[in-house]
């Protein structure tokens, strides 16, 4: 996995994002629009990873789209981050676009460390993942949740649950006491993601 470092080293706030191949592209777009955002200084370690649908998933499901299937090895990744968040005197946020947005939130549930979750678009519909949020609890205090308002809007039947899913997974979250929004954009699932993200993890920063 190659990390990418940007920011201040001696920064007190963490972000830590898992991207892809596009997301590397555009994350000088995302550091900046935080920067002019969020108001205070950080440091965001980005992990590329080698494998989206593998590396990204909790548990091993078929596919949802095309001939790929998700290989459930979230927790290997899981594992390199948190060789990254050993500074007790640090705060550390968790996020991610789509299945990278899912990732921050079933992290979020498996360890205490990350004190907010930006989750941009975030792949909710992902099998089983509703029953999952529905038994373990987001141990981190402030949880930003975003979907593009024409995202539901599509023919494939596993994916166009994404709109009720999120909206269940606020309504729960609010209702268990987690300081939560869900805000939503214009657009498809693919418009703008650099964007939705720095303001996912700029109103994480605003709140711890």
């Amino acid at each position: 996995m190659e990390i990418m470092e940007y920011g201040s080293k001696t920064a007190r706030t963490v972000l830590l994002q898992p991207v892809d191949e596009h997301d590397a592209e555009t994350i000088e777009n995302e550091l900046a629009l935080i920067r002019g955002s969020a108001g205070e200084d950080f440091r965001l370690t980005a992990f590329r990873v080698g494998d989206w649908n593998r590396d990204l998933s909790p548990w091993e499901a078929p596919p949802v789209f095309g001939q790929e299937g998700f290989g459930g090895r979230a927790r290997d990744t899981l594992e390199e981050i948190l060789t990254y968040c050993t500074d007790g005197t640090k705060t550390y946020i968790i996020g991610g676009y789509s299945l990278a947005g899912l990732f921050a939130l079933w992290a979020a549930c498996e360890t205490d460390v990350f004190s907010g979750v930006a989750a941009a678009s975030p792949s909710v519909w992902f099998p089983g993942f509703p029953a999952y949020l529905r038994d373990h609890e987001i141990r981190s205090g402030h949880v930003y949740l975003s979907l593009g308002d024409r995202e539901e809007r599509t023919r494939n039947p596993v994916m166009r649950t994404v709109g009720d899913e999120i909206r269940a997974a606020y309504a729960l979250l609010r209702e268990r006491g987690t300081d939560c929004v869900l805000e939503w954009n214009e657009g498809n699932h693919f418009r703008d993601a650099d964007a939705r993200t720095a303001k996912a993890f700029s109103w994480v920063m605003k709140r711890k």
